[in-house]
């Protein structure tokens, strides 16, 4: 009996031993043959929406604040007051042209951005980070200008607040291709301007292009975004470039075709008075191919 309980005893504590030495083996197999159990779950990012479509303007300042919570910079524009710039993954950010990341910007930095309307807010496409003084372009009706003193004052559609530029004897003035004289600034005229920021961060204009004067007439031809018969008021987007145009038009003395409401191809003709663009005529375009 005795030489029995040795025998179950040493049976035991064989067997208890024996998934030791199997852990042990376990333990020392390839690295690359046990799953690890510190792998970070796959985790599905969102996709970004498509970058905002329309125009872009090219606007000079320097930061004055970059918010992290909101993706949002306060850019002091020269020669305007402080906007509100949205940004995300999607905006590029460049430092003297080699790419670089957004936590790169900062308030102080001098940058030229390149903004595009979302919505009702500014988003920027891309930022650019300068050692040098930034150049830049906007487009605007003019509010004033003073020709003895240079100092031109325009209201840009992204921009808050009056830009302040100044004219210079050596700013260019183009008005359909050809140069003019500074005389065509008058109030209510549409331009377009490239300038570069001075030492005293002054707007000075290199180049001003006259885009449409009080009493123009216009061609517009593109796609029906919106229709308010009892307001007056048509939008389309001209595919030429690709810009929004709203033009009004009299409901009590203008009748519009009952053909043309949103999606349709129309082609207008309208006058500028130096406020809004004033229907003339509007034709439904025949379907392409036809």
């Amino acid at each position: 009996m005795r030489r029995f309980l040795i025998v179950v005893i040493l049976s035991s504590a064989a067997f208890a031993q024996s998934p030791l030495t199997a852990d042990s083996k376990s333990a020392q197999e390839p690295d690359d043959q046990i799953p690890s159990k510190l792998e970070a779950p796959s985790v599905a990012m969102p996709d970004l929406p498509a970058m905002p479509r329309g125009k872009s303007t090219v606007i000079g300042g320097w930061i004055r604040e970059v918010d992290g919570v909101r993706d949002q910079i306060t850019l002091n524009v020269f020669g305007g007051r402080a906007m509100k710039v949205l940004f995300d993954e999607r905006t590029q950010v460049y430092r003297d042209g080699l790419q670089a990341p957004l936590r790169d910007l900062h308030a102080g930095d001098h940058v030229s951005v390149e903004t595009v309307l979302d919505g009702t807010t500014v988003f920027a496409r891309s930022i650019h980070m300068l050692s040098q003084l930034p150049e830049g372009e906007c487009q605007g009706q003019v509010l004033r200008y003073d020709r003895s003193k240079g100092e031109l004052i325009v209201r840009d559609l992204l921009s808050p607040e009056p830009i302040k530029l100044r004219v210079s004897s050596t700013t260019t003035i183009i008005r359909e291709g050809q140069e003019s004289s500074s005389g065509v600034l008058n109030a209510g005229t549409l331009i377009s301007i490239h300038f570069q920021a001075d030492r005293d961060g002054q707007n000075v204009a290199s180049k001003i292009a006259v885009l449409a004067t009080p009493g123009s007439a216009f061609v517009f031809s593109g796609n029906v975004t919106f229709l308010d018969l009892h307001a007056g008021l048509l939008v389309l987007v001209d595919p030429r470039d690709d810009k929004r145009y709203e033009i009004a038009f009299d409901p009590a003395h203008f009748a519009i075709s009952r053909d043309v409401h949103e999606g349709t191809d129309v082609t207008v003709t309208a006058s500028f008075d130096g406020a809004r663009y004033s229907a003339s005529a509007v034709r439904v375009n025949p379907p392409a191919g036809k």
